[in-house]
């Protein structure tokens, strides 16, 4: 009997270290602390649209059976190879798999659920958070349905193809295409290399079913009226008359303050006592239960949420376009934020780990994230409309790599990609998707259009629309690049320093730093491939050396917010594969500067006010000619119209500009549009010394700390250069 159970304890022993084996990370790349608590138990179970919850649901995350075969091989010749685990890439190393994945190549995916004896008699939902690129789903060997578009989520109503009893079968197959086709695919490629990375394919967002009766509610969209401190509620019912009776509880740190009653097919507006308005530091959630009833009978139950809040532009007292929240001007300070990770590439490991990223930029004093064409999880956007973190929310860009000099559309061309209809049609049903799902959420503050004329095309024709489309907030047409006077921002990037268009150069629009910074530090230990060129806009080695270029760059964003900058976003939150410009290194185990420094430096830009400049010394930033005498490589002093033209490089060229000034100033602001490293003197005093990297626009530094060496009268301004290549050379000050 003993040998009898110790033979049987050691087949229950193997079985379970044999589940517990058969997943596990992949590869050597570094991981984040994440990783390793993570199982296919545990693997994002938190319920995944928090606009609209419901009790009745069920988690289909884990382990699923998978296959990669060609695109001609049938769903009923696949053999099923291995398991993957959901929600991650195969090209991941939490799938387990971590497999690079061609465009010839067809995914699969297939695993059983049980559904609830509980939800007979109703509508099961069979819903994808997101799957790239291209699927078809399968429910018990019939088709269901497909979809095409690899950032937004999609659902089926599976309920006719379920079996009345015993285990469902789900599968799914996917291609994709990544860069060898002109689709929205972010910084994915195949050939990963500088700001593009490894390929995310197949199922990347939970999957989960949900149960509902025919008449259910599918979207609840508040828009709130801070002047009346009001929310009115309007609904997208299922299969509705308009006029099923809804119930809705508002909550106040839970408990009932106010119940209002209607019909499905009214707006219904709700009255909020004693209210409080969202804004960065006080970010107030306001819950809301909605029951939805016919001839007495309960048929849906939902929990939502929503936030007292407006965004638009106003002028302020200078007479520049800012940014409002609440009627107030703030100055928006933010990140490049790319959602990428080291274990799960677009897949966060976990809602802990994402959740982090917010919490430690808070910390560091931002109140804007800048989401980089990337779409996250609906769970995201919750948590930044409570933590109080406004979002610019980019519109993921694409365009084949093999016609990059076609559809890649560069700074000073005069004509957009000309799109064929069908690409077009395409790329904006996936924006639009992307806007109807996530214009519930306050956080968001900015749509943004195109980045930096990837796949850029009918631009003025597709801005338009989105303004149209939602007038709540503001539309980036176009973020850096090639600008063609649509959308609320001119926005432009500048590495590695600070820039913007001035406000009488803008169109009567805000002007916005896109993309600046990029410092990079590369930390041994901490770094995704140590092969390949690890790099920044600007590479710095140490913290000291980080500290001091980060510090001087706050400053020269002081300068300019008080010339009309709205906002800034700094590249960026986290190192992304070989670029390791990050505040934090890629697994997250490192911030590069104590966060409480950061904080205090970010602090400060929110205090600066409006000024309007004086010109002391002329240049050319509104496209004008004017004059300067130079000098290069000592030769004789001759008198030249700026912008000048140096068409060699290594010579040095010395200016100098004698100016009026008839008071004392606070504030002195220094334009260069030069390449090299650069000395400038004023009054004799040495005030700027420099290595300056000549970009599509002026770049600005702010020399307030010595605005005392600014005499009432007659100046001296003299600036020298050793140019590192042939640039286009010119200079002016500003003070106020």
């Amino acid at each position: 009997m003993k040998s009898s159970l110790l033979v049987l304890g050691l087949c229950v022993a193997l079985h379970v270290n044999a589940a517990e084996t058969e997943w596990s990370p992949k590869g050597d790349k570094i991981k984040t602390e994440w990783a390793d608590k993570l199982t296919p138990d545990n693997v994002w179970q938190s319920y995944p649209r928090p606009q609209l919850t419901r009790a009745e649901w069920m988690n289909l995350n884990g382990l699923w059976n998978y296959s990669v075969t060609g695109h001609d091989v049938k769903k009923k010749s696949v053999e099923y190879s291995g398991q993957i685990l959901v929600p991650f890439a195969i090209e991941s190393s939490l799938s387990g798999v971590m497999k690079s994945f061609l465009p010839t190549d067809k995914l699969w995916y297939k695993r059983n659920f049980s559904i609830d004896d509980k939800w007979k008699n109703k509508d099961i939902i069979l819903h994808f958070g997101a799957v790239d690129y291209e699927c078809q789903v399968w429910m018990n060997n019939k088709l269901v349905g497909s979809h095409k578009g690899g950032n937004n989520p999609f659902s089926f109503n599976i309920t006719k193809y379920l079996k009345r009893n015993g285990e469902q079968t789900v599968e799914v197959s996917v291609v994709d295409p990544t860069d060898t086709e002109s689709i929205s695919r972010g910084k994915q490629q195949l050939d990963q290399k500088g700001i593009w990375y490894t390929p995310v394919s197949g199922i990347w967002q939970t999957v989960w079913i949900e149960a509902v009766n025919k008449t259910c509610i599918k979207k609840v969209l508040p828009m709130a009226d801070i002047y009346k401190k009001s929310v009115k509620l309007s609904f997208d019912v299922e299969n509705s008359n308009g006029k099923e009776d809804i119930t809705v509880d508002l909550l106040d740190n839970g408990k009932v303050v106010k119940t209002v009653k209607g019909k499905s097919g009214d707006a219904m507006e709700i009255p909020v006592p004693n209210a409080v308005l969202w804004t960065p530091s006080s970010p107030k959630l306001y819950h809301i239960n909605i029951s939805m009833s016919k001839g007495g009978k309960e048929i849906d139950r939902v929990s939502s949420y929503f936030t007292l809040r407006k965004v638009d532009i106003k002028k302020d007292d200078c007479g520049y376009k800012r940014i409002c929240l609440n009627d107030k001007p703030v100055f928006q300070m933010g990140t490049l934020d790319q959602g990428w990770w080291p274990d799960g590439l677009l897949t966060p490991p976990s809602e802990e780990a994402m959740l982090y990223d917010m919490v430690q930029l808070k910390k560091m004093g931002f109140n804007t994230i800048r989401k980089h064409i990337k779409v996250e999880p609906e769970q995201y956007y919750y948590y930044a409309d409570s933590l109080g973190m406004m979002m610019w929310q980019d519109m993921v860009s694409g365009f084949a790599t093999s016609r990059e000099n076609v559809e890649h559309v560069k700074p000073d061309a005069k004509e957009d990609w000309n799109a064929p209809a069908e690409h077009s049609a395409q790329w904006q049903a996936e924006m639009f998707d992307m806007i109807d799902r996530l214009k519930f959420y306050s956080c968001i503050t900015t749509w943004v259009v195109f980045n930096e004329g990837w796949g850029q095309h009918n631009t003025k024709e597709i801005v338009e629309k989105v303004m149209d489309y939602d007038k709540s907030r503001i539309i980036d047409g176009v973020t850096g690049w090639t600008d063609r006077g649509v959308g609320h921002m001119y926005d432009v990037h500048n590495y590695p320093v600070s820039s913007m268009v001035l406000p009488e150069n803008n169109g009567n629009r805000i002007s916005v730093l896109g993309e600046f910074g990029g410092y990079g530090w590369a930390i041994d230990g901490h770094l995704w491939d140590t092969s390949k060129r690890n790099w920044g806009y600007k590479n710095i080695d140490g913290a000291m050396a980080l500290i001091d270029n980060y510090g001087r760059l706050m400053f020269d964003v002081e300068s300019l917010i008080s010339q009309g900058l709205a906002a800034a976003i700094y590249t960026q939150t986290t190192d992304v594969e070989g670029e390791v410009n990050g505040l934090m290194t890629y697994d997250r185990k490192i911030t590069k500067i104590p966060v409480s420094l950061l904080h205090a430096m970010h602090s400060k830009l929110y205090k600066v006010n409006s000024s309007k400049p004086e010109i002391l010394i002329v240049d050319g930033q509104n496209g004008k000619k004017h004059k300067a005498v130079i000098s290069i490589d000592g030769a004789e002093k001759q008198e030249v119209s700026l912008p000048f033209r140096i068409e060699k490089k290594g010579v040095k060229v010395c200016s100098e500009t004698d100016f009026e000034s008839d008071k004392k100033y606070e504030n002195l602001s220094l334009w260069l549009n030069v390449a090299g490293d650069v000395k400038v003197w004023l009054n004799g005093v040495e005030v700027f010394n420099q290595n300056v990297v000549q970009t599509r626009h002026y770049n600005q530094f702010n020399l307030s700390d010595y605005a005392d060496y600014l005499k009432l009268g007659k100046n001296n301004l003299k600036i020298e250069i050793k140019a590192n290549k042939k640039m286009k050379f010119d200079y002016g000050l500003r003070a106020f």
